[in-house]
């Protein structure tokens, strides 16, 4: 059972974590829906529907902002306890600064493990079908791409007719194993058109050495052809790369769908390797909180160490997203581009609480 200095500490970091996440979630909701009111300024929608949407999308959008909230509710938590000069008090009684840290730490692994598993995939099928509602009123819900396990799927319209390709692999900007049934605006095939190897570099597709069925009568042609699209490699990939509609057993399973295609499957796993990894960054960043206004003078006024743990983030930020930069384009392996940020973070605060007692 937790002692009652315990409970204590758990409690007010609680109240400041959920009082933060719902002044962030507000700001959120307002911004989000003024970009949702502009775009469906043309909809003939009711009044209510951007509020609608911006409901399905600021949960995903407020769990990319938790690991802010995590070390602002930190900060917050000792700013009460040296306001009260509780601090004090519970060293009195022989409370070591390094409990505070270690117990504020436990309860922020925790508080990321029920974030990631439950959370997480709430948040992700809220923002799954706010995906699929933004989809229907764009311009774009004519095209779709999808993968399984047959491979990639593509249904594109243009130029009247109504193009269905299915391919085995992806590699860079080619399809491989590609069958492309051209049908008109009654769903009348046309032709059928088959290649081993399709570049999809630009809008217009090269089909090499194509073989075409068309009324009964199949030929092989030696030139290659030429077929107009919406589609291109740049956009398929973006079709792809959000991943936070997807919950975790999806990302499994897309990532094995991927595998079979031939898509590069690093930028999944490095989001699902973010994810495992989350609850130890949410518990370092509390850390690093804590040893930043346990060493910081009791004369430097709050909102200067408010601005220092901004600063921090920023920097925190920006290295994970270096690293995952590097990770997702090959140049360093995946499973570093994750743990180097990690381990930079922990020597850090390392090195913050060899003299933090001493405070």
């Amino acid at each position: 059972m937790f002692k009652l200095y315990e409970k204590y500490l758990i409690e007010i970091f609680l109240k400041k974590f959920f009082l933060l996440a719902i002044i962030f979630f507000s700001l959120t909701f307002i911004l989000g829906l003024l970009e949702e009111i502009s775009f469906l300024k043309n909809q003939n929608k009711s009044f209510y529907y951007p509020y609608f949407l911006t409901l399905l999308n600021t949960p995903i959008t407020l769990f990319e902002i938790f690991p802010f909230i995590f070390l602002l509710s930190t900060q917050f938590l000792f700013y009460d306890l040296f306001k009260k000069e509780e601090l004090e008090l519970l060293k009195k009684n022989g409370l070591k600064n390094t409990s505070i840290i270690k117990l504020l730490f436990i309860v922020s692994v925790i508080m990321g493990l029920v974030s990631v598993l439950i959370y997480y995939n709430f948040a992700s099928t809220l923002k799954f079908h706010y995906s699929n509602i933004k989809n229907d009123l764009s311009k774009d819900n004519k095209y779709l791409a999808m993968v399984n396990n047959s491979g990639l799927w593509i249904k594109d319209e243009i130029n009247n007719n109504i193009l269905i390709v299915k391919s085995k692999f992806l590699k860079k900007n080619y399809l491989s194993e590609v069958i492309v049934n051209e049908l008109d605006q009654e769903f009348n095939l046309i032709r059928v058109i088959q290649s081993k190897k399709v570049d999809i570099s630009k809008n217009e597709w090269i089909v090499y050495n194509p073989t075409i069925t068309k009324n009964n009568v199949t030929e092989v042609y030696k030139d290659n052809l030429f077929i107009q699209t919406n589609f291109n490699e740049k956009k398929i990939k973006n079709i792809f790369s959000n991943v936070s509609t997807l919950n975790l057993f999806q990302l499994f399973n897309m990532k094995d769908d991927f595998e079979k295609l031939g898509y590069s499957t690093n930028e999944l796993k490095i989001y699902m390797l973010k994810l495992i990894s989350m609850p130890i960054f949410y518990g370092l960043l509390s850390l690093i909180s804590s040893i930043i206004m346990l060493n910081g003078s009791r004369n430097i006024s709050f909102i200067r160490n408010i601005v220092v743990g901004i600063l921090i983030s920023v920097i925190i930020y920006y290295i994970n997203f270096m690293f995952s930069s590097l990770g997702n384009t090959g140049k360093i392996p995946i499973s570093i581009s994750i743990l180097f940020p990690i381990i930079i973070i922990s020597i850090i605060s390392i090195i913050g609480l060899v003299t933090v007692n001493e405070k």
